[in-house]
């Protein structure tokens, strides 16, 4: 039976190519996000030892909230000659490592995605710098540059480069250009160097470093050191040994990057479960043609238990080999990943290529299985055939056992997944138990339509073949027909495709809603008339910005809003806070009142604080009640709630407090955005024009919008990540696509006979071409709207509990029929090949094709 199954394979080549490629894709990805990661994380692993195998002992700002939203705060310089007079230490000296931004030469900004870094020189053997050309600054005009920066940018020494941080924009002259360690670059992040007077003037921490870097004195353990450094310091730093210190820097970073391996594996499952539909629906197939095959068998004195394993066997085989040819494409694919990041400016490191043994195991193990468990169902169908019965002319299949409880059962797992789905919303949790919950509700949902799609072939095919008909004639008829003559093989492939366009609808319609309540949460929020913001869109920007933006005429005032977080006695995680100017905020920064009003918020003292009313209720908090504060500073405060608002898209966080606050407890130093009112009968535009002269003059890393440039920003920040998102979903458009085609050729090879009678009657081989292209549409069409179907169904779903956080549901519908279009033209793309083969049919061939 086994050398029977490899010489079946042998004589099918083209579908079982076919049915490999879905596999092939799917584990590419898997194989490909493995590896990038992997070799990822080594290389920070690397990059982190090499850094810190000058010295024996850090110590570093105990951050007491850790939060992507919050900079720890730095420490005293004094800290240095107190760990140097402790017993056992060699050596200790301050270092200076924080964003700044860094200019190339036409005066923009380096980057708006990857960071840049101010450091501070060390001298050796502290100094994790290794000077390929040039030495390191000696004086305050001086700066050395990164290689991959001085390579990217085109700087060479004895250039001019501009910088800016906390301190407005200055130029230096490059002295130097070094590695990180033995590498180029820190993860596409660009690092300037300057002494260490100058890095702290320029990050605004005069009399204050980032950390001290301690050597012990020979014959002393680093572990000695660091405990008697903890008694002599304050318990607001933490003291590891370098290897520690490393260890936690590369697992910090690590951390940042789960949910880039999650995002690619998610798309990856989602490719591989698209792919499960066509290796069913193949298999369906070819059995189906094979009965007579399977029945000689049977005659010839094969077993039930010999033909399934023969089918299995098939299967197992197809799979394994797609799973290694995916595993393989995953080491080139890896590489192609990472030359995506490097398009968005975030090159990261990569020392080599990592292939662990968990790669091969997850590819081949997730490959292998799947193509099996899709073949379980037409194997076990193979066996039942009555031998006599499939040896006469036109037998077919029976139908399935359990077809009478399809329908049933399929609306059982729709109800299931849909209550999954419910759960996943409103039950709380972290945001993987939720994705998870979410994940697992839709597949469920997407398996229970599957079934029913049987259903639904004849009248979806009636409703969108009866227009092709109409224009189209005869052709469109047949096309249609044979679009149904099987419902439950069109059903099948059409579900594959329903599943890429349901999430694909999903997202345009989500990213829709709220780009809309991102716009109407701006114009009732913001009643400013400039919003200032860091040119990256995320990052926070100098203070000093609003004191000389107040200066230029026509300008009222420029009060900040400033971001952070904390933690809250009696509250799981961290909780938002946003700082306000109390009187001058409070006249440009609104808020839907629900105890309380603008004077409220006008009113608020240094320890007062109004409260968003669902964070409020949800942690059982009244006007009037304390909260106990620990903030990123490690101070602990009592702030009064005053009043109660609701929120829209989370512009206010958790709670509001005064700016001041924010700065003197919570050592948020920083900007996120800055408000803008000009005077009345001001010029808006001349005073607009004013102020970009003076931000490209003095701090370049920042932009003034008007109310519709920011909400046009914040639709473009949405507009990128949804481009994002269906590059990454059409690996399982593309893969369905395979499964029309898959599906038609082996449906042209059964009609053989069928073909070549139409071709001795007359039909043309254009009319055939026609034939075979409308019933790829159709079927497309089927698949399209199923999948808008399930995917306004989703969005339905998951918008209602977003709806008391302002998010408004949107339908983009002319996006929607333009998917419809690309769905059919998808269609008449995957039609190409098989329609190309029955046209080309010999017509006596055909018509003694048995």
């Amino acid at each position: 039976m086994l050398a029977l199954t490899l010489r079946g394979l042998a004589a099918r080549k083209l579908r079982t190519a076919l049915t490999a490629t879905s596999i092939v894709l799917g584990v590419a990805l898997v194989s490909g996000t493995f590896i990038l990661t992997d070799t990822i994380n080594r290389s920070f692993d690397r990059i982190f030892a090499q850094a810190s195998s000058g010295y024996d002992v850090a110590i570093t700002p105990r951050e007491a909230v850790k939060a992507d939203n919050v900079e720890t705060p730095p420490i005293s310089e004094r800290l240095v000659p107190r760990a140097q007079a402790v017993p056992g230490v060699r050596r200790a000296i301050g270092e200076v490592f924080t964003e700044a931004v860094i200019y190339d030469k036409q005066g923009k900004r380096l980057s708006t995605h990857a960071p840049n870094f101010v450091a501070s020189t060390s001298p050796p053997p502290f100094d994790p710098f290794r000077y390929v050309k040039g030495h390191p600054p000696t004086g305050p005009g001086q700066v050395a540059l990164d290689q991959h920066t001085a390579s990217a940018k085109g700087f060479r020494l004895g250039d001019r480069v501009a910088i800016s941080g906390r301190a407005p924009l200055r130029r230096f002259r490059v002295v130097g250009i070094a590695k990180y360690g033995k590498v180029d670059s820190l993860a596409g992040a660009s690092v300037a160097v300057l002494t260490l007077p100058e890095a702290q003037r320029v990050a605004g921490e005069v009399g204050q470093v980032d950390g001290v870097d301690v050597i012990t004195q020979p014959g002393v353990r680093p572990e000695t050191v660091v405990r008697r450094l903890r008694a002599a310091l304050p318990s607001s730093v933490t003291v590891r040994t370098a290897k520690a210190q490393a260890a936690q820097q590369a697992r910090d970073i690590k951390d940042s990057f789960k949910f880039l391996t999650t995002a690619l594996l998610a798309f990856a499952g989602i490719a591989l479960f698209v792919g499960g539909f066509m290796i069913f629906n193949t298999f369906s197939i070819t059995v189906a043609q094979r009965m007579r095959e399977f029945a000689m068998l049977r005659t010839l004195g094969a077993s039930r238990r010999q033909v399934l394993r023969s089918v299995v066997a098939e299967a197992l085989l197809v799979g394994f080999g797609a799973s290694v040819v995916g595993l393989l494409a995953g080491l080139g694919l890896a590489p192609g990943l990472n030359g995506l990041f490097k398009l968005f400016g975030g090159a990261l490191p990569q020392e080599g290529v990592v292939f662990a043994p968990r790669t091969a195991v997850v590819s081949l193990v997730v490959g292998t299985v799947l193509t099996v468990v899709s073949s379980l169902v037409p194997a076990l169908r193979a066996t039942r055939v009555p031998p006599i019965a499939a040896l006469r002319e036109g037998a077919v299949l029976p139908p399935g056992r359990g077809r009478r409880w399809r329908a049933p059962i399929a609306l059982g797992l729709v109800a299931i997944g849909v209550a999954i789905l419910v759960a996943g919303l409103i039950g709380g949790g972290s945001g993987g138990k939720v994705a998870g919950l979410l994940g697992a509700g839709a597949v469920i949902v997407f398996l229970g339509v599957g079934l029913l799609s049987s259903q639904l072939v004849r009248p979806l095919a009636s409703a969108v073949g009866r227009p092709l008909e109409r224009l189209t004639g005869l052709t469109g008829r047949l096309a249609r027909e044979n679009a149904i003559r099987n419902p439950g093989r069109t059903a099948v492939t059409a579900a594959a495709l329903m599943i890429g366009l349901a999430l694909v609808t999903f997202v345009t319609i989500f990213a829709a809603g709220t780009r809309g309540s991102v716009d109407d949460a701006i114009g009732e929020t913001f009643h400013s008339d400039l919003v200032i913001q860091n040119t990256n869109n995320f990052g926070t920007f100098s203070g000093s910005v609003d004191d000389a933006v107040a200066q230029v005429p026509g300008v009222e005032f420029a009060t900040p809003m400033l971001t952070g977080a904390s933690k809250v006695n009696g509250v799981a995680g961290n909780s938002d806070v946003v700082g306000l100017d109390p009187r001058l905020g409070s006249r440009v920064f609104t808020v839907n009142w629900k105890q309380g009003s603008q004077r409220t918020l006008a009113g608020l003292g240094p320890r007062d604080a109004v409260a968003d009313k669902g964070w409020a209720d949800g942690h059982r908090l009244r006007v009037g009640e304390a909260i106990h504060v620990l903030t990123p500073s490690s101070k602990r405060i009592t702030l009064t709630i005053r009043g109660l608002y609701r929120d829209r898209l989370d512009f206010g966080s958790d709670y509001i407090v005064p700016a001041a606050t924010l700065v003197a407890d919570y050592g948020i130093r920083d900007d996120q955005f800055s408000l803008v009112k000009l005077r009345p009968g001001a010029d808006p535009g001349r005073v607009k024009a004013a102020v970009d002269r003076l931000i490209d003059t003095r701090f370049p890393d920042v932009v003034a919008h008007t109310i519709q440039g920011f909400k046009d920003n914040q639709a473009k920040q949405i507009n990128q990540l949804l481009g994002l998102i269906y590059v990454l979903l059409s690996l399982s458009v593309i893969v369905s696509l395979f499964g029309i085609v898959n599906t038609l050729a082996l449906s042209i090879h059964e009609r053989t006979r069928e073909l070549g009678m139409l071709r001795a009657i007359g039909t043309s081989r254009r009319q055939v071409r026609s034939i075979v292209r409308y019933e790829s549409v159709i079927t497309a069409l089927i698949g399209a709207v199923l999948g808008m179907a399930l995917g306004v169904c989703f969005a339905a779903i998951i918008s209602r509990p977003l709806a008391s956080q302002g998010f408004t549901l949107k339908f983009p519908i002319a996006t929607l029929v333009l998917l419809l279009v690309l769905a059919a033209l998808a269609g008449v793309v995957a039609a190409i090949g098989p329609a190309r083969r029955a046209a080309r049919l010999n017509v006596l061939e055909a018509l003694a094709y048995e």
